[in-house]
Parts: structure tokens; C-alpha cells; sequence
């Protein structure tokens, strides 16, 4: 193993941030991150991914685990099934291309969503209707503190919106390795409903979508509101869409009632946060180098030497305002660091 010292991790984070690890190393086996944490068993760590859902306030004063694990191998298929493993290194929407390519259906409404695959369970990522709990059939995760393997079922990641086991009761204790999808070979579930995909399809003059046409949609529509990380710093949705009880949401429908909204529950209702953003008066705003996307509200973006301080002083007003125009807090999707 290489460990570097005073790494700078500007490269290794998608908004671009400048910000160093007092030590650095990539693991590319599992055997090797094993030996790693064993190593350093009592040195504090952080485990870097895509570095596509965090905001890096400060320089890391710790060891900088990189997981740079990569491969793909279907594991088991039949008829209607195929199992597939990809290691956490891999990135997610080569992973989603992969899939489609091979008739491989179920994440195709995920694609272009930044990150790696390792990372994405702890998130549930999810877009235009699509969870990723939807599909996962398993995981094997390290525990940081001994090195030891483990498998995580679907009921044993407790997923929620946005939300898992990694991000609660286990957070910081493990490290996904690899992940186990059940995506269908035939008769897939296509979900066009959701967004504008059924408008391009429209546009496009596409009756009866495959799953790559729902894909080439999803990238069309992402493409249409989102920055590219390499050409603008960003890390996607900044905040997660709030979710409001029953009695919240009738309160806030005599006040707005043109506003957007979706059912989650009898007794829940979601309100788009890039919604609730751009009401405030946020959306095209810049604050020096931080500022907030001209085609996304929910989109933060550096536009070259904003520190991560710049744009967390932004989040805060953002939430700070919307708190007191609509009444709703709105939560970040992003770690800060």
C-alpha cells in the first residue's frame, strides 16, 4: 500500500473544494483494505468515495481511505432475473449504462446520478419514481473497527427516503464492498410517469420505451437542470425534498396553493425543495464563488475558488429563508464534512 501525506482532495470531491487529508491511501481489494484498517486500527479515518454527496468544510486531519474497488460479474439469472454484483469502486452511471446495454432492467431511471455504487445504499438514491431499494438484493460491507466481512439483506438496511441503516444506528461502522442487484431480463417494470420523461418520449415520438429510451430521457432531462461536476462544482441535490405531515401540508395549501406537490403516505405529502428555493428568490443567485444553479434551485455550485464554508454560509441562508417564508425545513442531502 502507498499512503501519501497532505494530500489535497480537490480532485477527489465533485464540488471542487480544496481541502487536504493529513494522510492518504487507495485500496483497489478488499484483502488490501483489510490490511488497512488493521494497520491503522487506532488512527481516525474517513472513507472516500466518488466524492459526489459532500461538502468538505475543512482539511481531513485523518487517514483518507480511498475505495477504489472495481468489477462486475453477474452472479446467478434466470428466465425473468439476473443477479448482479458491482464492486463499490465502480462509478454508478457506468454501472446504470452497463445494465441497460445488456437488457438488464430496473435502474434505468437512475441514470446519471453521481457516485459510486459502494456509497449508493447508504443514500437509497432515488429519482423520477425509482429507489434504489427497489432492487437491491444484498450488500457486503467491512467493519471499520476489525476488518470483518459482513452481508446486509434488504431488511437489514432499514431504507428509507434517502435514508438507511448506514446513515443511522451503523453510521461510520461499515464500508460497502460490493452490492447485489435483482434487475428483470424481460417485462420490466418501466416507470415514465414521473418528471417530464413522458414528455420526451412524447417529443421523441417514442410509444412503447425500452429501457435505454427511458434512460436516454432521464440523461436528457438531468443534462437539461444539472450541471456537469468537471466544468461546474457541484454535488447534485443539495437538499432533500421535505416531507410534511397531513396537517402541515393543508395548512401550507391555504397558503400556496399553486405549489407542486407528491403523496407519499395517506398521512404524508412531499413538497420539491428546488421548488420551495426558487419561491425564496434563490434561484441564478451568486454569492461570490457559491451560488445557487440558473436551471435547478436545488442545484449549490462553486464557480471556482468557493470554500467549503462559502457554500455551507449559503446553505444555511437558504433554509433560514424558506423556514420563514413557507414554514418547512428543508434538510440537507449532502454530508458535511
Amino acid at each position: 500500500m502507498h499512503i501519501e501525506e497532505n494530500k489535497s482532495l480537490k480532485e477527489y470531491n465533485t464540488f471542487g473544494i480544496e481541502s487536504a487529508a493529513r494522510k492518504f491511501v487507495s485500496v483497489k481489494t478488499v484483502s488490501e483494505l483489510q490490511e488497512v484498517l488493521r494497520k491503522f486500527r487506532n488512527e481516525p479515518k474517513f472513507i472516500l468515495g466518488g466524492g459526489s454527496n459532500m461538502l468538505l468544510k475543512n482539511n481531513i486531519d485523518s487517514l483518507v481511505i480511498h475505495i477504489a474497488l472495481m468489477g462486475v460479474e453477474v452472479i446467478s439469472e434466470d428466465r425473468d432475473h439476473v443477479y448482479i454484483t458491482a464492486m463499490g469502486g465502480e462509478n454508478w452511471h457506468e454501472f446504470v449504462l452497463y445494465c441497460v446495454e445488456s437488457n438488464y432492467g430496473g435502474i434505468e431511471n437512475l441514470s446519471l446520478i453521481p457516485g459510486n455504487v459502494g456509497t449508493a445504499p447508504i443514500q437509497n438514491i432515488g429519482a423520477y419514481g425509482v429507489e434504489l431499494k427497489d432492487v437491491f438484493e444484498r450488500c457486503t460491507a467491512v467493519r471499520i473497527k476489525d476488518g470483518t466481512e459482513c452481508t446486509f439483506n434488504k431488511s437489514d438496511c432499514k431504507f428509507g427516503y434517502r435514508d438507511s441503516v448506514f446513515k443511522t444506528e451503523k453510521k461510520g461502522e461499515f464500508i460497502i464492498t460490493s452490492v447485489t442487484f435483482k434487475l428483470t431480463k424481460r417485462n420490466h417494470l418501466k416507470h415514465t410517469s414521473y418528471g417530464a420523461i413522458d414528455d420526451i418520449l412524447k417529443e421523441r415520438g417514442i410509444e412503447a420505451p425500452s429501457i435505454k429510451d427511458i434512460s436516454e430521457a432521464v440523461i436528457a432531462i438531468r443534462q437539461s437542470k444539472l450541471p456537469d461536476p468537471k466544468e461546474l462544482g457541484n454535488s447534485g441535490s443539495f437538499f432533500k425534498n421535505p416531507v410534511i405531515s397531513n396537517d402541515a401540508f393543508r395548512e401550507f395549501r391555504v397558503h400556496f396553493p399553486d405549489a407542486p406537490f407528491y403523496d407519499v403516505s395517506p398521512t404524508e405529502f412531499k413538497i420539491p425543495a428546488g421548488w420551495l428555493i426558487e419561491q425564496a428568490g434563490f434561484k441564478g443567485k451568486r454569492f461570490g464563488d457559491a451560488g445557487v444553479h440558473k436551471n435547478q434551485a436545488l442545484v449549490l455550485v462553486n464557480y471556482g475558488n468557493a470554500t467549503g464554508a462559502d457554500i455551507w454560509k449559503l446553505a444555511l441562508k437558504i433554509q433560514k429563508e424558506v423556514k420563514e417564508k413557507f414554514g418547512i425545513y428543508i434538510e440537507p442531502e449532502v454530508n458535511i464534512i
